[in-house]
C-alpha cells in the first residue's frame, strides 16, 4: 500500500505536453457543468485539476496547497458529483475554523449544486441553537460547521447522528488545529463512520497535521501544488517605517493616498479593530469593523457591506485572515505585525487572488523589525520601502490625535472597554454563550492561548 507521499500526484511524470484540463475532461457530470459555467469557472486550477480525478475515484485526500488556490471546489465538486448518483440526506460534513469560512464555504455548495437542487446548512456559535436543531432535523445534503457548535448538536441535539455520513472535509486543518479545536475534532471523529471518505486541507503540512491525518484518513493521496509556504508573484509588498506613537497618523496617510482603492487594515486586537473604524469614518473614511466581539449577524453585515462596495475600509481582526474570497481587495495593510510568518501570509493573501495583481503595506515601528526580517525570510521576497509626504504626515497629526481622542470617548460611552491584558481575559471568560467556538480572535492574533483562561469554558 503506498504511503501518502509515495502516492503523491503533485509531480506528473516526464512525458511530452499535453492539452490544459477542462473540467469536462477531469469526469464531472452536466449539472455540475452548467452551473460552473453559470458561475463563471472556465478551466481548473492547479489544485482541482490535480484532486478531482483522484476524488472522483473514491480516494481519501490530502490537499495543501496556498490560499485563493480555488480549494473549495476541489473538494465540493467530486462531493457533490457523488451526490448526484447516490442522493441522501447527511451526505457530507465540513469542518471550518471560523464561521465567516463556513458562511463563504456553505454559499459555494449551494451556487455549485444550484442545478441540482442542493440543501446545505451552516452550523456555527452565535446563532440560535433552535432554529438549527430544526434545520438539521430536515436531513439537509451537506453540513458546513465550526467543530464548537456542531459536537454540541451531536452530544445534545435528539434525533441527530451522522452515522450514515458518506464524506468528511477538515478545511484549513493546520488553522482547526492551531485555535485548539483538537480535543473537538477527537471527539467528532469518534462520532462518525470510520467507512468514509476524507479530505483534508491545509495551506502547511504541520505535526499536528500529519497526526490528525494518521487518524481520520484511509491510504491518501497527497496533493501538494505549492509545497513553499510564500506570498503570490502578483503582490507588491511594501513597508512604512515609523515611531510607534505615529502609527495612526501614518495609517491616515495611507488611507488618504488610496482613497479610490478598497482596503483591508489588519489589527492585532478587537480594541484596535474597533477604535481604528471609529476614527477612520470620524475623519470621512467609509470605514467598517470585523472582529470576534460582533454578533453574527453585524459580522456578516459588515462582510457583505464591504463585498458589495458599500464600505471602502474594513478594519478586522485575524477572523478576516483566512480562507474568505473578497475578490475586489486591492491593498492590505497591517496596522500590526503578525507574531508568526504564516498569519502575515494569509493576511496579505486576501488581495492579488486569482492572477490579479494587489499591494500589502505593513506599519513598522522600532520594534516590529525582527518580525519583519523573519518574515522577508520566510517569504524570500524583500519588502520595500513605501514613500511618505512627511509634510502631510506633520499637518494631517492635529486632526488624527483628535480624531483618536474622540473614538475612545464613543467606544467608552458604548460600553467599549479599552486597556490590554484584563479586557481580553474579561472577555474570554465571559464568552460561553458562543457554545464552544472560539474565534483567532479570542487571542491577540498570533499568542498561545493561557490553559487557564479557558478553564471552566463550554
Amino acid at each position: 500500500m503506498p504511503s501518502p507521499e509515495e502516492a503523491s500526484t503533485s509531480t506528473p511524470p516526464p512525458g511530452p505536453p499535453s492539452a490544459p484540463p477542462t473540467f469536462k475532461s477531469l469526469g464531472l457530470i452536466d449539472p455540475l457543468l452548467e452551473a460552473l459555467e453559470q458561475m463563471g469557472f472556465k478551466t481548473p486550477t492547479e489544485i482541482q485539476a490535480e484532486v478531482l480525478p483522484q476524488a472522483l475515484q473514491g480516494r481519501d485526500i490530502i490537499g495543501v496547497a496556498s490560499t485563493g488556490s480555488g480549494k473549495t471546489a476541489a473538494f465540493a465538486l467530486p462531493i457533490l458529483q457523488k451526490l448526484w448518483e447516490d442522493p441522501k440526506g447527511l451526505f457530507a460534513c465540513v469542518i471550518a475554523p471560523t464561521r465567516e469560512l463556513a458562511f463563504q464555504i456553505s454559499q459555494q455548495f449551494e451556487s455549485l449544486g444550484s442545478t441540482m437542487g442542493v440543501r446545505c446548512v451552516t452550523i456555527i456559535g452565535g446563532v440560535d441553537l433552535q432554529a438549527q436543531k430544526v434545520a438539521l432535523a430536515k436531513k439537509p445534503h451537506i453540513i458546513v460547521a465550526t467543530p464548537g457548535r456542531l459536537l454540541e448538536h451531536l452530544e445534545e441535539t435528539k434525533g441527530f447522528s451522522l452515522r450514515n455520513l458518506k464524506f468528511l472535509v477538515l478545511d484549513e486543518a493546520d488553522r482547526l488545529l492551531d485555535m485548539d479545536f483538537g480535543p473537538k475534532l477527537d471527539k467528532i471523529l469518534k462520532l462518525i463512520p470510520k467507512e468514509r471518505s476524507t479530505y483534508l486541507f491545509s495551506a502547511t503540512m504541520t505535526t499536528k497535521v500529519a497526526k490528525l491525518q494518521r487518524a481520520s484518513l484511509s491510504n491518501p493521496v497527497r496533493v501538494e501544488v505549492n509545497s513553499k509556504y510564500s506570498t503570490v508573484s502578483t503582490l507588491l509588498q511594501y513597508y512604512l517605517l515609523m515611531p510607534l506613537p505615529q502609527k495612526d497618523v501614518h495609517l491616515i496617510h495611507l488611507a488618504n493616498s488610496l482613497a479610490q482603492n478598497s482596503m483591508i487594515v489588519f489589527t492585532r486586537t478587537v480594541h484596535d479593530a474597533q477604535r481604528l473604524s471609529i476614527m477612520l469614518r470620524s475623519l470621512g473614511f467609509p470605514a467598517i469593523p470585523l472582529h470576534g466581539q460582533l454578533s453574527q449577524s453585524a459580522r456578516l453585515g459588515s462582510l457583505g457591506k464591504f463585498k458589495s462596495g458599500g464600505r471602502k475600509v474594513l478594519v478586522a481582526t485575524d477572523v478576516a485572515s483566512r480562507g474568505l474570497d473578497i475578490p475586489s481587495v486591492d491593498v492590505v495593510i497591517n496596522y500590526d505585525i503578525p507574531v508568526h510568518s504564516k498569519d502575515y501570509i494569509h493576511r496579505v493573501g486576501r488581495t492579488a487572488r486569482a492572477g490579479r495583481s494587489g499591494k500589502s503595506i505593513t506599519l513598522v515601528t522600532q520594534y516590529d523589525v525582527e518580525l519583519v526580517l523573519r518574515i522577508e525570510a520566510v517569504t524570500g521576497k524583500k519588502m520595500e520601502l513605501w514613500p511618505v509626504d512627511k509634510e502631510e504626515i506633520a499637518l494631517l497629526r492635529e486632526r488624527v490625535d483628535e480624531a483618536g481622542r474622540l473614538a475612545i470617548q464613543e467606544m467608552k460611552e458604548q460600553g467599549i472597554k479599552g486597556g490590554g491584558h484584563g479586557r481580553k481575559r474579561k472577555r474570554e471568560e465571559g464568552g460561553g454563550h458562543d457554545d464552544q467556538d472560539r474565534d483567532d480572535d479570542m487571542v491577540e492574533a498570533g499568542m498561545p492561548k493561557m490553559k487557564k483562561k479557558s478553564k471552566g469554558r463550554r
